[in-house]
C-alpha cells in the first residue's frame, strides 16, 4: 500500500532553493574569491615597509560565520556593510601608502584633500594631461572592481544558509584553520607569524586622527594670536640692503650628508665657496628643520615667513586668512620692496595677498620664451636673471627702495628630467636657447622606472642648481644679503627611510659685519654645515633674523 505525504509550503521552498542553487551553480569559487579578497584588503599594511609582516586577519572568520548564518534582509544588509567598509578600507591604505612613500606620514581624510588637487597638477604636468587622466581613470576603475567583485562575490555565501548552522560553523572553521596552516606553511620559523584583528582599531585611529586634527587647529588659532616681537621698524642693520631668500626644491640634509650624493654635492659646494670668496662674498651655513618632507612646499613657506609651525594644510589655510604679519610684511612696513619670483605659479594664487607682496612675477610674467622641462616650467638660471631685470637693473638709482625677494627654485623638483646646464649669463635672452635643453634625456616614464636613475638624476638636478647659484651670486651679489635654503627633504625614495626633516640653510653676503651677527647662531662658516652644527626649527628663523638685524 503506498502512502502518500501531503505537498507542505516548506517543500516549496526547499526545491525553490536548490532550483536556484542549480541555477547558480557551486557557490565555492565564488566564496574562495571573496575570502582572498577580504584578506588581501585586510592584510594590507598601510606602510610599505611592513609587507613583510604576514597576519591572518580573524574578521575574515567572523564574517564568514555571520555571511552564512544570516538570511533574508539580514544577509542583504551585511553584505553591503561589509562591502562598504572594506572598499573604504582599500582606499584609505592605499592613500596612507602613498602619503606614507612622498610624505612619510598618513593620509588624514580632514587635512589632505588638497592633494588630490596637488597630485593632479604634478602628474598632469610631468606626463602630460592624457597620461594623467588615463593613469587616474584606471586606478578609480581598478578600486571600483574590487569593490563590485567583493560584493557579487560574498552572494556566495547565501547559498550556505540552507545548509544549516552545522555547514556554517564548517565554513568558519575551515577558513580559520586554511588561513593558519597557510602562514605555517610560508613560515616555516614562524618569524613575523600570527593572527590579528585591526579594522576595528585602524577605523577608530583614524577617527581619532580627524579628531586630534580638529583640537590642533584649536591650538593653532591661540597661536596666531601670540607674536612675542618687538615694536617695529625692523632690520635696521640692514638699511640699504638687498634682501633675496631663495627656497631650492628638495634640497635636504640628505645631500650633503648621505654617502649617495655627499661626494659630489661636498664638492659641488666647495666649489661655490672658493666661487663665492673671490667675489668677495662670505657664507655661514646651519640646517634648519622642514615642517614636511617630500612636497607640499608652501607649508615650509608659510613655517619660514610666519614664525609659525604650519605643518598642515588646515593651519597653513588659517594662516593665510590671520593677521600675523609675515617676514616680507615686516620687510615691507621697514622700507623694502617687497616681491615674490614664483615660475612654478601657473594659476590664480589668491594665497599671495597674506603675504605681502608688492609685486608678484608668476610663471607667465617672468617672459620665458623656451620649453618647460615637463613639470618645471623654466630653469632656475632664466628664473633668476629674470629677477636681476625685472627688479633689481634699477636699484642703484637715487630713491629706488632696496628689494626683499622671496623666490623658489624647482629645476630640482620632481620628475628630475630633463636637468638644465648652466650657460653664460649674457646668451640668457628670453630663454629660447634652453629649448634644446629642454627636448633632450628621457621622458619620466623611462627614468623613474629605475630607482638608481631616479636618485642619480636628483644628484644632478641639486648640483645644476648649487652650481648656477654660485655663479649668480658671484655675478650679482653687490649690497645683497643671500639667504638660500630647502624647502624639505626628497621623498624616501631618494633620501632613504628614516631620514631627519632637515634642510640646509646658506646666508652669504659681502658685507663681514652682516655676518658677525650671525655669531650667536653657532653655525659654521663657509657652505658646508656639520653634522655637529646646530639645528633650529623653521618657525624660528623670523624670530631670530628680526633679532639678529635689528
Amino acid at each position: 500500500m503506498n502512502e502518500y505525504r501531503p505537498f507542505r509550503q516548506s517543500d516549496a521552498v526547499r526545491i525553490g532553493h536548490i532550483a536556484q542553487r542549480k541555477a547558480n551553480g557551486s557557490p565555492i569559487p565564488r566564496i574562495t574569491i571573496s575570502l582572498a579578497i577580504m584578506v588581501a584588503i585586510l592584510t594590507l599594511p598601510s606602510n610599505y615597509n611592513e609587507f613583510s609582516e604576514l597576519r591572518f586577519p580573524l574578521e575574515v572568520v567572523g564574517i564568514a560565520l555571520l555571511a552564512s548564518a544570516f538570511r533574508g534582509i539580514g544577509f542583504s544588509l551585511l553584505r553591503w556593510a561589509v562591502t562598504l567598509l572594506l572598499a573604504a578600507m582599500l582606499f584609505l591604505k592605499l592613500a596612507d601608502i602613498g602619503t606614507g612613500t612622498a610624505f612619510q606620514r598618513p593620509f588624514n581624510p580632514y587635512l589632505d584633500l588638497k592633494i588630490f588637487t596637488d597630485g593632479w597638477n604634478l602628474l598632469s604636468g610631468a606626463l602630460g594631461i592624457t597620461e594623467a587622466v588615463a593613469i587616474i581613470c584606471m586606478g578609480l576603475l581598478a578600486w571600483l572592481v574590487v569593490a563590485t567583485l567583493l560584493h557579487w562575490s560574498l552572494g556566495g555565501f547565501r547559498c550556505l544558509s540552507f545548509g544549516g548552522r552545522r555547514k556554517s560553523v564548517l565554513v568558519s572553521g575551515t577558513v580559520l584553520l586554511i588561513g593558519l596552516v597557510a602562514l605555517v606553511v610560508q613560515n616555516p620559523d614562524r618569524r613575523n607569524l600570527g593572527v590579528e584583528a585591526h579594522a576595528a582599531s585602524y577605523f577608530v585611529n583614524r577617527v581619532g586622527m580627524v579628531k586630534d586634527s580638529i583640537a590642533d587647529l584649536a591650538r593653532f588659532d591661540d597661536e596666531l594670536k601670540q607674536d612675542p616681537r618687538p615694536a617695529g621698524p625692523y632690520f635696521s642693520a640692514l638699511a640699504g640692503t638687498d634682501v633675496v631668500l631663495i627656497f631650492i626644491e628638495s634640497y635636504g640634509r640628505s645631500a650633503i650628508e648621505d654617502p649617495r650624493y655627499a661626494a659630489r654635492l661636498n664638492s659641488r659646494l666647495t666649489s661655490v665657496e672658493k666661487e663665492i670668496e673671490a667675489a668677495g662674498l662670505q657664507a655661514r651655513s646651519g640646517w634648519l628643520t622642514s615642517p614636511t618632507v617630500g612636497g607640499i612646499s608652501w607649508l615650509a613657506h608659510g613655517t619660514l615667513l610666519s614664525g609659525l609651525w604650519v605643518n598642515s594644510q588646515g593651519r597653513y589655510d588659517r594662516m593665510i586668512t590671520s593677521e600675523r604679519p609675515s617676514l616680507n610684511n615686516l620687510f615691507r612696513s621697514s622700507g623694502w620692496r617687497t616681491t615674490a619670483v614664483m615660475p612654478a605659479i601657473t594659476l590664480d594664487w589668491p594665497e599671495a595677498g597674506y603675504f605681502g607682496y608688492d609685486s608678484i612675477h608668476a610663471a607667465a610674467g617672468l617672459g620665458y620664451r623656451g620649453k618647460p622641462f615637463n613639470w618645471v616650467t623654466m630653469p632656475d638660471q632664466f628664473t633668476l636673471e629674470a629677477f636681476e631685470r625685472l627688479e633689481r637693473q634699477a636699484r642703484d638709482k637715487p630713491g629706488h627702495k632696496p628689494v626683499m625677494a622671496e623666490m623658489a627654485l624647482i629645476s630640482s623638483h620632481a620628475p628630475w628630467t630633463p636637468i638644465p646646464s648652466l650657460i653664460p649669463w649674457d646668451k640668457v635672452g628670453d630663454g629660447a636657447v634652453f629649448i634644446a635643453q629642454a627636448e633632450s634625456g628621457d621622458p619620466p616614464s623611462v627614468v623613474w622606472a629605475d630607482p638608481n636613475r631616479v636618485r642619480s638624476q636628483y644628484l644632478t638636478s641639486i648640483d645644476y642648481t648649487l652650481e648656477t647659484l654660485g655663479s649668480y651670486m658671484a655675478r650679482y651679489g653687490k649690497n645683497t644679503l643671500f639667504i638660500l635654503l630647502g624647502d624639505h627633504q626628497p621623498a624616501s625614495i631618494v633620501a632613504g627611510e628614516g631620514a631627519s626633516r632637515d634642510v640646509p640653510m646658506h646666508i652669504v653676503t659681502g658685507n663681514p659685519g652682516l655676518l658677525k651677527r650671525l655669531d650667536g647662531w653657532n653655525w659654521q662658516k663657509g657652505m658646508i654645515p656639520q653634522p655637529s652644527t646646530p639645528v633650529y626649527r623653521m618657525d624660528e628663523f623670523r624670530r631670530k633674523l628680526v633679532e639678529s638685524f635689528d
